[in-house]
């Protein structure tokens, strides 16, 4: 078995190559600059590729892989800026009908909890989805797209929406290194929101482990959510995180506001795919 995988220099491609590596199968991680996975070794055969501008023998250059993971996507953490819709969604669309139209035959893609909107509450991937922000509308435009294409290019699709996660290499924008860093510097104070906002976290480690699960299955499943199902106050997990490292910081509760992209309580309900 043959898997490509896209946005494999990223936070979350790092811990699917890590986890791909553990099956016996022939891995091929796509990126801009091949330097940036250079310690994978021989275990991984790295291919230099820019998406946004794919060329037609895309599916033949990665080997022509059984199952593709994509994950690539730019611009973000900006989730209110246009470019996911102007820029970055006709280009995602053309590589990948690109793929599939040379002979592709499973493809999964990484999509958002954002593509639910302002819905609160557990959120089944059944829901009509009914996105509030460029982003997640771009990654939603981007799934029935697909689900268009496959009905004159059949192809097995699996769409894995994901919550929220941390873990190393995660990029210091993100709750998790902003309190790591914090500590490290001896700050005595950690500003943060109020906390009291209800969130679907997982380590990146786990997330890792359901794409790659998913990704072997090779299946036509359609939308899933890749999420623990327990809903956890934002609080409550800085609160574990520093107890778990034994952290020593006070956290400043209400600095922030909270965002208003996302609603106050929101978690992901299990699909079955992963049960």
């Amino acid at each position: 078995m043959k898997v490509a995988v896209t946005g494999a220099s990223g936070f979350v491609g790092r811990h699917v190559l890590t986890e791909l590596i553990k099956h016996e199968m022939d891995i091929v991680a796509v990126t801009r600059d091949a330097s940036r996975l250079s310690a994978l070794g021989g275990s991984v055969q790295v291919v230099e590729m820019d998406i946004a501008n794919p060329v037609p023998d895309s599916f033949e250059r990665l080997g022509k892989p059984d199952v593709l993971i994509h994950m690539a996507w730019d611009g973000l953490p900006n989730y209110k800026s246009l470019h996911h819709f102007e820029t970055e969604l006709p280009k995602q669309y053309q590589f990948l009908k690109t793929m599939i139209q040379s002979g592709l035959p499973s493809l999964l893609v990484t999509g958002t909890c954002f593509e639910y909107g302002m819905q609160s509450g557990a959120l089944a991937a059944s829901m009509p989805t009914n996105p509030t922000n460029p982003y997640g509308y771009a990654k939603d435009a981007l799934r029935q797209q697909l689900e268009y294409l496959k009905v004159t290019k059949p192809f097995n699709l699996t769409w894995g929406r994901l919550f929220y996660m941390y873990g190393e290499g995660q990029p210091n924008t993100s709750l998790y290194p902003k309190l790591k860093e914090a500590v490290s510097r001896g700050e005595q104070v950690f500003n943060m929101s109020g906390g009291e906002q209800l969130r679907d976290y997982l380590p990146a480690k786990e997330v890792a482990q359901q794409i790659v699960m998913l990704a072997m299955a090779q299946g036509d499943v359609g939308a899933v959510n890749i999420c623990s199902g327990k809903p956890i106050s934002v609080r409550r997990l800085v609160e574990s995180w520093l107890s778990e490292n034994n952290w020593e910081i006070n956290l400043n509760l209400g600095h922030y506001p909270y965002p208003d992209y996302e609603p106050m309580a929101f978690w992901g309900q299990p699909s079955e795919a992963l049960l």
